[in-house]
């Protein structure tokens, strides 16, 4: 996948909306592979339903997303399966962590569909980001900041031509948000894959391409 189109797109709950002051919605854009983009968001302008819809979770919305040159709306099951396995990794705000699973178990029930990295990888990488003494700690009981490095360390356990993190940083510190902004870069390069981060306020720190207000 080269790129992500939306064209005219619009949240149908948006649709009786007089005006809507947004560089995303009802506009002609394009997330290109390599590149690296910043979606600063207000609460409520639909930040969470755009990542939805892109991972294929909602069809509530008027206009058309293309992967390339496919309106994603045509997508088989079976495509989007390999789509979510090979080529779009997602990083969701409310994580979508298994609670009653370790923190490393989280992370290899997906590296064991994608059989991206190796197990001293991941621990590496538990490692660099401070969470080593919670790897065999059941997800439930870590605080939401580390359960946001967990979160992030499987996003990274597949290959993909975009990743897509909402609000990756939202509880964590600065030190944190630099460690990763590194790894989520290493990574991203060694895919040469596009980078699409939302944030309200904080935001990662990231020499971003274009920087859209939603």
């Amino acid at each position: 996948m080269n790129n992500i189109h939306l064209r005219q797109t619009l949240p149908q709950v948006f649709a009786d909306r007089d005006a809507i002051t947004s560089d995303i919605w009802h506009h002609d854009i394009t997330f290109c592979k390599g590149k690296r983009y910043l979606i600063e968001a207000a609460s409520g302008t639909g930040k969470s339903s755009l990542c939805s819809y892109i991972y294929g979770y909602r069809r509530d919305y008027q206009g058309i997303i293309n992967f390339d040159e496919r309106n994603i709306c045509s997508l088989s099951v079976s495509e989007w399966g390999n789509i979510r396995r090979h080529s779009l990794s997602i990083l969701f705000q409310e994580l979508r962590i298994f609670p009653e699973l370790t923190a490393l178990e989280n992370v290899l029930l997906k590296n064991q569909l994608t059989h991206h990295k190796k197990r001293k990888d991941i621990v590496a990488l538990f490692e660099t980001l401070g969470i080593a003494d919670k790897i065999d700690v059941q997800a439930g009981k870590l605080s939401f900041g580390q359960q946001q490095r967990v979160a992030f360390i499987r996003s990274l356990c597949q290959p993909f031509d975009f990743i897509f993190l909402d609000e990756p940083v939202s509880h964590l510190d600065d030190e944190n948000g630099i460690i990763m902004s590194r790894l989520l870069t290493e990574e991203a390069e060694r895919q040469q894959a596009g980078i699409i981060v939302t944030s309200i306020g904080k935001h990662l720190p990231l020499d971003y391409n274009e920087v859209f207000k939603l």
